[in-house]
Formats: structure tokens, C-alpha cells, sequence
């Protein structure tokens, strides 16, 4: 039975490129978490006054990946210590969140939140808020699968080319056989 978590690592395009390259992963859905306005639009969103996030919507296989597994990448391909910003992306849609509706996903998050802090493995603070997930829209279909249709476009090549090859590099082990 498959299950879903909703993570926002700043830009949606960024985080919807490393998690389709990942084994156990069956769908990634780039949209808008946590906001007041329903159904908004990127336009909306990039106002900074909707409240929502940019995140991706993961629904996976728990017998090939665990929620655990899927955090480390997500801590591993983002920023966790940046509040509102993800490199030059700037503003409360690119902030670092975990949103779920599972009871047992939210513990696992919140128990590596704290032992990320305790380690102090980031050298600073991680600021990855932990939320229960109490809306989603889907983004617009142009935001879909945007890397793999767009990787020549300068925030691809420059941006999100770099995170997908740090994913591959570092966790060979979670790498879908298509995507090496």
C-alpha cells in the first residue's frame, strides 16, 4: 500500500527532480501546501502573501523506501538551515517544510529535526518546519516534470543539474535503474 508525505525544499522544480530519480518513489507532483487562498496560481504564490508553500506531493512504496530514507535525501539536497530562502529563491514559499498526515511520519520527521540540531550536522540551526499538511493544490501543468522537460533552461542547468547530481553521487543505493 502506498503512502504520500509532502516536503518543500525551496523551488518545487529543484525537489521534484531528485525525488523522480529515486527507487521506491511512484509519483512526485510539484503544488502549493499550507496557504489560505485555494486553488492558487504560481502568480499568487510568488507574492509571498498566500502563505503556502512550494512543495512536492511524493507518494511511495514503503516496502522499498522509508519515510526515514526519503528525509535523509531531502535534508541532503537542500538547505534545512535557511529560513524563506533557498540560495537566491527568497521568500515564505521556499521555506523548508515536512507536511504530513500520517501520525508515524511526523514523529520520524520531528525525531531527525532534533537530531539533526543535536549533532549539529548543518553547523547551524535546521529551520525545517514540521506541519501537518492542511491543504494542497497541484501546481500548473508547466511546472510539472519541469527538469526533465526544460534541462537546457539556465535555472535547470545551473540549479537543479547540480542538486539531481548530488542526489546520484551520494545515494547511489536509492537510485531508480532508468535515472543512472
Amino acid at each position: 500500500m502506498n503512502e504520500t508525505i509532502v516536503l518543500g525544499g525551496g523551488c518545487f522544480w529543484c525537489t521534484e527532480a531528485v525525488f523522480d530519480r529515486v527507487r521506491g518513489i511512484t509519483d512526485v507532483e510539484s503544488g502549493y501546501a499550507n496557504g489560505q487562498v485555494p486553488s492558487p496560481t504560481y502568480e499568487q504564490i510568488c507574492t509571498g502573501r498566500t502563505g503556502h508553500a512550494e512543495v512536492v506531493k511524493l507518494t511511495f512504496d514503503p516496502a522499498v523506501i522509508t519515510v526515514r530514507q526519503i528525509l535523509e535525501i531531502f535534508f541532503a539536497t537542500h538547505d534545512p538551515t535557511t529560513l524563506n530562502r533557498q540560495g537566491n529563491d527568497v521568500g515564505t514559499q521556499y521555506r523548508s517544510g515536512i507536511y504530513t498526515t500520517d501520525p508515524e511520519h511526523r514523529r520520524v520527521a520531528e525525531e531527525m529535526v532534533a537530531q539533526l540540531n543535536e549533532s549539529r550536522a548543518f553547523g547551524a540551526p535546521v529551520v525545517t518546519e514540521v506541519q501537518p499538511l492542511e491543504s494542497y493544490w497541484p501546481a500548473e501543468d508547466y511546472h510539472q516534470d519541469y527538469f526533465l522537460n526544460h534541462p537546457g533552461q539556465g535555472y535547470c542547468a545551473f540549479v537543479v543539474g547540480p542538486k539531481v547530481e548530488k542526489f546520484r553521487k551520494t545515494f547511489t543505493q536509492h537510485l531508480k535503474a532508468e535515472a543512472a
